[in-house]
């Protein structure tokens, strides 16, 4: 099918033959469907025809079965006589199996390539909504970004904006002049949420060398595009992390990417597995964000595909800018599920011949409805459709090929070495430090002056004590280079980090005595 993705279709009680036209491919799309009804291989084999078109490919691997793309199928495989007959069935012609160039990466750099931001790129409202934050401490959050930045600091990792709040909370009291009430609660409940994320695993998505997005929009030496593939089936221990995480790639994909119109075929193509998880419980905010995105990206030539179980699980908005729709099964057993049903019917141009209703109810394993963009951007009418089978493998390949696959990547060794440079934590550790010490030399100073001096000056503090104010003003003596070097440091030391430097140099010296 010139210019389009071969999907399925023929016999006699179904229509056409049906395809994805590329020219409307960054126009969106969902592929809907109850468990076990194909959704994941008809997700294989849109990753393989867009590869095979030159199109770049990301997904995520929520089962771990997609890492069979790297390797052909086989005529060994028990299913390989009802692919064969299948593809007949519906005028494959050329079935064969194949390969594909892919590209695997991992959040926790155990079963790909890590995959990192930092803390700044991923932004408060994004990190809010992964550390569920209240509207308070959403504030407190982004007052801390802008201090980070109003300071020059760099926030990196977990343990730079770890380090910021706790400078925040010391001198609320004179950014709060500035920025607005800093309530020391607030930060202690982000300081918790903070250690929930770190147990989670999530200190390792913060940190540097960064992601580049051109890693994600490589094609091999044939011409195909890479197939990268995020190792989510861990992932989805922290479905908070793995949601936020896809979104802010979605997004940085959209203010990174120059405009390109309406190209012929999209330059990167965005699979979004368990998309109900980007929805569920997300505040307005995040959703019209996510609506925007959605709206816009398209002019990036970005094509978005929502992966989900049901359409309802997708807002109203959202779903109405999904042109191109593959819906396998869904169960009808309550009168919620008959409901959504005929809700999810209800989106799609009739076709005369069959009731889209009772067909989204009975298409079997391996079949859907369908409807995709035709000239003009029109939506199709509604077609009965058996999916063509994959030319990769079905299934998972083993770790050996795995780790083979990952040894000859053409980025191994860029993301594998973790690089901390000079950042937020550096700069308040080396102020802290800084402060220790000079509280540390007037200390000294003071205890090198002579004897006499020492008792007339502690004489002078015990009596200014005693006197009228306007007494010990007018007979203040000048103030020492000590002295004035320990009001200096006096505020930093009276903070938490100041007094963990403070206490290791003290506590020396009590363990020596």
């Amino acid at each position: 099918m010139d210019g389009r993705i071969f999907i399925g279709g023929g016999g006699e009680a179904y229509g056409e033959k049906q395809g994805l036209a590329l020219k409307y491919a960054n126009r969106h799309g969902l592929v809907a469907g109850a468990t076990g009804t194909g959704k994941t291989v008809t997700l294989q084999i849109m990753a393989e025809g867009f590869s095979a078109a030159g199109v770049p490919v990301f997904l995520s691997d929520v089962k771990g079965d997609l890492s069979g793309l790297a390797e052909p199928g086989s005529e060994t495989f028990k299913l390989h006589e009802a692919f064969m007959e299948r593809a007949g069935k519906i005028g494959f012609d050329g079935y064969s199996y194949d390969k594909f160039p892919v590209l695997f990466w991992d959040l926790f750099g155990e079963q790909g390539h890590p995959v990192r931001t930092t803390v700044s790129e991923m932004g408060p409202l994004l990190l809010s909504r992964l550390m569920e934050l209240s509207e308070a401490q959403e504030g407190i959050l982004n007052i801390a970004f802008r201090v980070a930045d109003d300071e020059g600091m760099a926030l990196l990792d977990l343990k730079d904006l770890q380090a910021l709040l706790v400078w925040v909370g010391e001198n609320r009291a004179d950014l709060g002049l500035r920025y607005g009430n800093i309530s020391p609660a607030s930060i202690g409940a982000i300081q918790r949420r903070l250690l929930v994320l770190e147990n989670q695993g999530g200190a390792k998505l913060f940190g540097e060398p960064a992601l580049e997005l051109a890693d994600l929009m490589r094609s091999d030496t044939d011409g195909r595009g890479m197939i990268s593939i995020l190792a989510a089936d861990k992932l989805m221990g922290s479905p908070r992390l793995y949601a936020t995480f896809l979104l802010w790639l979605l997004s940085e994909l959209f203010e990174e990417l120059p405009e390109v119109g309406d190209p012929d075929k999209p330059r990167l193509v965005f699979f979004f597995d368990e998309a109900h998880l980007l929805f569920d419980d997300a505040p307005k905010a995040l959703v019209d964000k996510v609506e925007q995105v959605a709206r816009l990206i398209r002019s990036k030539g970005v094509g978005v595909y929502f992966i989900t179980q049901n359409p309802a699980d997708v807002p109203e908005d959202i779903l109405g800018q999904l042109g191109n729709r593959v819906q396998h099964a869904l169960r009808a057993f309550t009168a919620r599920d008959r409901k959504e049903l005929r809700l999810a019917a209800e989106t799609y141009r009739d076709n005369p011949r069959f009731d889209t209703e009772e067909a989204i109810r009975e298409v079997g394993v391996g079949e859907a409805v369908t409807s995709f963009l035709e000239p003009k951007g029109v939506p199709g009418v509604v077609e009965r459709t058996l999916i063509r089978p994959p030319s990769s493998r079905l299934g998972p390949i083993d770790g050996a090929a795995r780790t083979g696959i990952i040894d000859a990547s053409p980025i191994a060794g860029k993301y594998e070495t973790l690089k901390d440079r000079e950042s937020a934590y550096e700069i308040l550790t080396r102020r802290a430090a800084d402060a220790a010490r000079a509280a540390e030399e007037a200390e000294r100073e003071e205890e090198e002056q002579p004897a006499p001096e020492r008792e007339y000056r502690s004489a002078r503090r015990y009596s200014g004590n005693r006197v009228s104010r306007s007494t010990s003003r007018s007979r203040r003596s000048p103030e020492t280079i000590g002295s004035a070097l320990g009001k200096a440091v006096i505020k930093e030391l009276g903070g938490t980090t100041g007094r963990r430097i403070v206490r290791g140099i003290l506590g020396g010296l009590f363990k020596a005595r």
